[in-house]
């Protein structure tokens, strides 16, 4: 028997057959991103097949040939910050829940993280108990450059990644093959391992965990500013390139993410992240990234000074009445 479900008006679409739902992300127009129906409809059925005899496994995977999931619907949140509604504090408590859920669930999730998997893609993809790439794989977590921090999760996958290689995807953001994320303990099964691209990461590993294990971003362009060694120069200074064009304050503010996030349960990881996107909507470097990047394109974000981390980290509720207080 073959039961088909469509939900979010047909952003997202599923089928079950012989024990496997197959979900499938089917925004292909927009590489698949998150729609706040999208998240809610996933919740949803992940709950029905919990409790569903007849399923023993749920595949995640996005329609079209480009993209997994490139993130979260960023012109959506745009347009609700800058009308002063509140709509997005229930998508970003949606969604972290769900990426927790992801990480949780009693049953196996295979992510088929084909084309390109970023941000949003990452959260409801890192918690599967099966992470599938291929050729096309494209996978980054780019926050920064819009003026966040690597969220859905990253505080707790990227400080989990060997050496310093989740301080450098989080502050840089580079792009990542299949073979790196397979290096990263960012996937487990390469569909073509047999025709595989070499990746850079385990390469560039010796300077990474050199240069990005310093205690303030300060040090670590000043680090990467004097790396002499002919097989990582051109490296470090496209690098120091990038870095200089990310939101001063959101980089100091992902590398204490990180640090903490080493230290935290996963659930501990998502409250702190709710707490950190709440002080991202009151700083306003993230409204004027996704401006000048997504909306206008004119690639000139005017961030805001330098400033510290401590006010992001502030707790936003008693912890009885934190909206993720419910995560074990």
């Amino acid at each position: 028997m073959e039961e088909r479900l469509s939900g979010a008006g047909g952003d997202l679409a599923a089928h079950v057959h012989s024990g496997v739902a197959t979900v499938t992300l089917n925004r292909p127009q927009a590489l698949n991103a998150l729609t706040f129906g999208m998240l809610e409809s996933l919740r949803d059925w992940l709950d029905h097949w919990e409790k569903d005899p007849g399923v023993r496994m749920v595949v995640l995977r996005g329609a079209g040939p480009k993209a997994f999931c490139a993130g979260g619907d960023i012109r959506a949140l745009y347009a609700q910050l800058a009308s002063g509604s509140t709509e997005h504090h229930r998508f970003f408590e949606v969604e972290y829940a769900l990426d927790y859920r992801i990480h949780t669930y009693p049953k196996t999730i295979v992510a088929v993280m084909d084309g390109i998997v970023m941000g949003g893609g990452m959260g409801i993809s890192q918690g599967a108990r099966v992470r599938i790439v291929g050729e096309r794989t494209r996978m980054a977590m780019p926050e920064t450059g819009i003026g966040l921090f690597p969220d859905v999760g990253g505080s707790y996958f990227l400080s989990r990644t060997p050496g310093k290689l989740g301080v450098y995807l989080g502050l840089a953001g580079p792009t990542i093959n299949a073979a790196d994320a397979i290096y990263a303990g960012l996937a487990d099964v390469h569909a073509g391992a047999a025709e595989a691209q070499p990746g850079e990461l385990e390469g560039l590993r010796p300077a990474i965990d050199r240069h990005f294990a310093h205690a303030s971003v300060e040090a670590i362009v000043e680090s990467l500013r004097r790396e002499d060694d002919a097989r990582y120069r051109d490296w470090a200074q496209r690098t120091v390139e990038t870095l200089s064009r990310r939101s001063p304050t959101l980089l100091t503010v992902t590398l204490e993410q990180l640090r903490r996030g080493a230290r935290q349960s996963l659930a501990e990881c998502f409250r702190m992240e709710l707490d950190l996107i709440h002080a991202c909507f009151e700083h306003g470097d993230m409204q004027e990234g996704i401006r000048a990047l997504i909306i206008e394109k004119d690639n000139q974000p005017r961030w805001k000074p330098a400033g510290p981390a401590d006010p992001f980290f502030r707790p936003r509720w008693e912890p009885a009445r934190h909206p993720l207080a419910s995560l074990k």
